[in-house]
């Protein structure tokens, strides 16, 4: 295991109630902007705390991939207890994706960008799997110290990820969640 990579011990704390408040699964779901019709992939989709409520908010299906077998089993389970049954699942780093060229309309990147080895070459592959002007959302830890999140070195400061982001092809627009946690709405060019 990376030693960037969560670590998947640590699962519930990735759905314990008061994540809520720092990361709001409503405010994720608006800054997407669905109609109700996309086909949406969560990539890091871990055990599903953002997966599950962007499935109800969806006819199509939604693929959510992580590298870790045992966080898409939690997935699955709080799925079926949940009653959703429009979510798949796939094992894959997101440094490359087996999906064909623009399959999807959104995407999620939520708390893996600053895992990944290659973030120029991940966001590139990101934007192969998206429609032309499908949407990249971005969250991820500003890079200051907090109590919450991973070291100081692991992050990628909201700027250069933007940076990153607009090398990549896409137009932003950014934001914060609160003063640890930024988003970053990219979308791709049509």
């Amino acid at each position: 295991m990376s030693e960037k990579r969560f670590d998947p011990k640590k699962a519930d704390k990735l759905v314990d109630p008061g994540r809520q408040e720092k990361v709001p699964q409503e405010k994720v779901v608006e800054l997407l902007a669905l109609s109700g019709e996309e086909k949406i992939v969560d990539l890091g989709a871990g055990n599903g705390y953002l997966t599950l409520p962007l499935a109800r908010q969806t006819t199509e299906r939604v693929m959510a991939v992580d590298v870790e077998d045992g966080m898409l089993t939690m997935l699955d389970q709080r799925a079926k207890e949940a009653g959703i049954r429009n979510i798949d699942r796939m094992i894959s780093q997101i440094e490359q994706l087996k999906f064909p060229d623009a399959m999807f309309d959104r995407a999620v990147a939520a708390f893996v960008l600053h895992e990944v080895d290659g973030i120029e070459r991940t966001l590139k592959e990101i934007s192969r799997v998206l429609k032309s002007g499908g949407q990249l959302l971005v969250l991820d830890w500003e890079a200051h110290e907090s109590d919450d999140g991973p070291p100081l070195d692991h992050r990628i400061h909201s700027s250069r990820m933007k940076g990153f982001l607009e090398n990549a092809g896409f137009k932003t627009e950014e934001g914060y969640l609160n003063s640890d946690i930024y988003y970053i709405s990219a979308h791709k060019s049509s």
